[in-house]
């Protein structure tokens, strides 16, 4: 099937979870975006698991990013309806939004990533063997949701009793001090590397990357093309690019990557819904590699109703 100005495009926005305001703000670009394009498209606000679609709907741009959207929920509901979706389908969505899975894909596939371990708090919160410092995470959030990065003993615990409030099954991260960096894929196609920076004192959460949620003046700062050398260039994106494939992901992700000061990468997570505002980052990447943001969203639909037909 091919993308045409008459198919009805349903952009899904919302969902329950911890990013629906910002889905909001993903869903309402990406429809104006649409639109201008002279394509027929439809907004839906998605409020439960079992969303109505408009009649005669053929293509649905899934915008939802975490809970439900992200995590393969909707595209089984959306393939149980006989409708064509965009981005990842299930199993890649289920394997990148799951940070214990998707960390054992990287250690299997040679995926340049952080030590981890798995601590299960089912019967309680315990502390975990890695010294630190290290990061907790619960591992089926989206946006930095639940985590907490310790650089002392004493807080260990209060940081695993606030992931546990999340899920059970944590993941435990080594930490790693180095440059934060994000990197788009679309189609295997590798974006210009995107720099991430807090403010000063801060690590980019919630609040950073979307002050305007928490009421905050001033948020993260962000650099593309990132001012690396070339040969940082190269590994960071082949990193995101490795990571990209050994998840299996269609259509596009977008690949958080840490760098060292020894020039290392590690790799962190597959984001397979990404936001997309006009100001966020995997636009901000492909905006450096020549697409504007109605041409990208178009670009999506077309490869995804490829990817599916």
């Amino acid at each position: 099937m091919n993308l045409s100005k008459e198919m009805l495009i349903a952009v899904l926005m919302g969902g329950a979870g911890a990013e629906r305001e910002v889905s909001i703000a993903s869903g309402k670009a990406v429809l104006k975006a649409l639109r201008e394009k002279g394509y027929n498209a439809v907004g839906v606000d998605v409020a439960d698991t079992e969303p109505a679609l408009p009649a005669g709907t053929k293509l649905a741009f899934n915008v939802i990013h975490g809970t439900f959207g992200e995590d393969g929920g909707l595209q089984r509901y959306l393939e149980g309806l006989g409708i064509r979706y965009t981005g990842a389908g299930v199993a890649s969505s289920e394997l990148a939004f799951d940070k214990n899975h998707s960390k054992a894909c990287f250690v299997a596939h040679e995926v340049p990533t952080p030590g981890s371990e798995l601590l299960d708090c089912s019967k309680g919160s315990k502390l975990p063997e890695m010294p630190v410092p290290f990061v907790v995470k619960p591992p089926r959030e989206g946006s930095s949701v639940g985590i907490r990065v310790v650089k002392e003993e004493e807080d260990a615990m209060a940081a695993v009793e606030y992931a546990a409030e999340f899920s059970k099954d944590l993941l435990v991260e080594e930490f790693v001090e180095g440059r934060e960096l994000t990197v788009g894929v679309l189609d295997g196609e590798v974006f210009p590397v995107v720099e991430i920076a807090p403010p000063e004192g801060d690590w980019y959460d919630m609040e950073t990357k979307y002050p305007w949620l928490s009421g905050k003046e001033v948020g993260s700062q962000y650099t593309c093309p990132a001012d690396l050398t070339a040969e940082e260039t190269v590994v960071v994106q082949a990193a995101a690019k490795k990571a990209y494939d050994a998840l299996g992901i269609e259509v596009y992700s977008r690949v958080d990557v840490l760098l060292n000061s020894l020039g290392s990468p590690y790799v962190l997570e597959a984001n397979t819904i990404p936001g997309m505002t006009e100001t966020s980052l995997l636009p901000m990447g492909a905006a450096e590699a020549g697409y504007s943001f109605a041409d990208l969203c178009v670009k999506i639909a077309e490869l995804s109703l490829a990817a599916r037909p």
